[in-house]
């Protein structure tokens, strides 16, 4: 499902002044919205015309600075412009924000090419080389969060020291301790799909004040765009009620870490496609060439799943975050597992990805190793048993610095997405290090001023 509203309700609307804000976004590296807020009656009397933002967006971390180092833009050529092209397929009402609308927006360079870099283009082409191979892409994603006692403000003003779970005990499927959340989690699901968003429902995740979001199955880019309006309309729904929410992996070494699992299957004319009657799991030939390349370019894509430090702090042995590029059958010890098997529901669920992917960039980093698998013909193993934690081989990068280096080494990446975005992707890894390095940490302070 994609946007809610017609340019022909949008105008009725504005006129009406029933809208007259209108949001511009683009989706950056880091898969957060950025733009523009239009009045509606510009937006509406202009055509629907595209507008132009600074190049830095495609270039920056999480504190919006803007590193060296990287080739697409710099201080040498005087950081230019990108047009925001509105994707009006996109176009729909912001319910929790008063009498506003959004539209997603391509970026492109002013010969209307797409940045190769950017998160939405980077999707689109394979899902574009899927096409020519005759199939679409059905995803979907879980959004894991946790809710907190306090404000943004008023935890950002404790230095980040005072975090309180809005909850006080592990709330998994836990119905009466999820009802003391429902003045937040009401108003998101219902929000979401009067916006447009396929929600299916929430639950208690594995820990105090953990919540996840569902949201129906449907096209790659669709659910890329769905899961982005989501995570950003989650932090401003919360923030309206006072609450702070994050999506970082693991705020503290001691509580469950938040994921993101990747569900995904290939269709042919409307079919499912990784699915054969013939096949004890239902599993196609297609699908265990496909699951084969994702097991097999796991460590190149690494980035993709985890982009940041704290990203790696999740991958601990019994927490249910898996350490090993393996697969099994219903089994959420592994890195991949086989869901619905022997039914046409059948799937590969990547459990691999945090709560601070970008779902554009593991999306895509996902198919082009799927594609890789077809292309090459590559056998799948068979599926581990047991303990996934236990045993040897496969291991995914635990850190940062290997993700980094894997990433860089990418012959398959490299001729999927090109030399320059892995180039750019590496540089922004390499930031993130360096940044890291030159800081000195709460734990090494505590560790060793009076000890060392």
């Amino acid at each position: 499902m994609a946007g809610n509203l017609s340019l022909d309700d949008l105008k009725k609307s504005v006129a009406s002044g029933e809208i007259d804000t209108v949001l511009l976004c683009i989706v950056d590296m880091q898969g957060r919205l950025m733009g523009k807020r239009f009045l509606g009656h510009h937006f509406v009397n202009s055509g629907f015309a595209e507008t132009h933002c600074c190049n830095y967006l495609l270039a920056t971390d999480l504190e919006m600075g803007t590193p060296d180092g990287f080739a697409s833009t710099n201080w040498e050529s005087g950081y230019g412009d990108y047009i925001m092209k509105p994707d009006m397929a996109t176009l729909r009402v912001v319910p929790w924000l008063e009498a506003t609308a959004m539209v997603l927006c391509d970026v492109l360079d002013h010969h209307e090419n797409p940045i190769p870099h950017s998160p939405r283009a980077m999707l689109k082409k394979q899902l574009a080389k899927l096409e020519t191979m005759g199939f679409d892409s059905i995803m979907a994603t879980e959004l894991e969060f946790f809710i907190f006692e306090q404000s943004f403000d008023e935890i950002r003003k404790s230095g980040f020291r005072e975090l309180n779970p809005i909850s006080g005990y592990n709330e998994d499927y836990h119905i009466f301790q999820t009802t003391k959340e429902e003045h937040i989690m009401r108003p998101i699901r219902n929000h979401l799909y009067a916006a447009g968003i396929p929600v299916e429902g929430t639950k208690g995740e594995a820990e105090a004040g953990q919540e996840e979001l569902n949201i129906k199955y449907a096209e790659a880019l669709d659910t890329a765009d769905n899961h982005s309006i989501a995570k950003h309309a989650i932090k401003e729904i919360a923030w309206q009620q006072g609450h702070a929410v994050t999506f970082l992996p693991k705020w503290d070494h001691a509580r469950v870490g938040s994921s993101s699992h990747v569900h995904q299957s290939l269709w042919k004319d409307g079919k499912p496609a990784f699915y054969d009657a013939n096949d004890k799991l239902g599993m196609s030939d297609l699908m265990k060439t496909y699951m084969a390349g994702m097991l097999k370019y796991a460590p190149d894509y690494m980035y993709f799943l985890a982009p940041y430090i704290n990203s790696y702090k999740r991958f601990q042995k019994g927490t249910f975050a898996p350490t090993r590029a393996i697969w099994s059958v219903d089994n959420r010890t592994a890195g991949f597992r086989l869901c619905a098997a022997g039914s046409t529901s059948v799937r590969v669920e990547c459990r691999i990805p945090g709560s601070d992917m970008n779902p554009y960039l593991a999306m895509a980093a996902m198919l082009a190793a799927g594609i890789k698998g077809i292309e090459e013909n590559l056998t799948l193993p068979a599926p581990t048993v047991g303990d996934a934690y236990q045993g040897d081989g496969a291991e995914i990068p635990q850190n940062l610095r290997g993700a980094m280096a894997t990433l860089s080494g990418s012959a398959m990446l490299r001729e999927a997405f090109g030399d320059d975005v892995v180039t750019h992707y590496t540089r922004a890894a390499e930031w993130e290090l360096e940044e890291f390095d030159r800081v000195v940490t709460d734990w090494e302070i505590a560790r060793g001023f009076e000890r060392a």
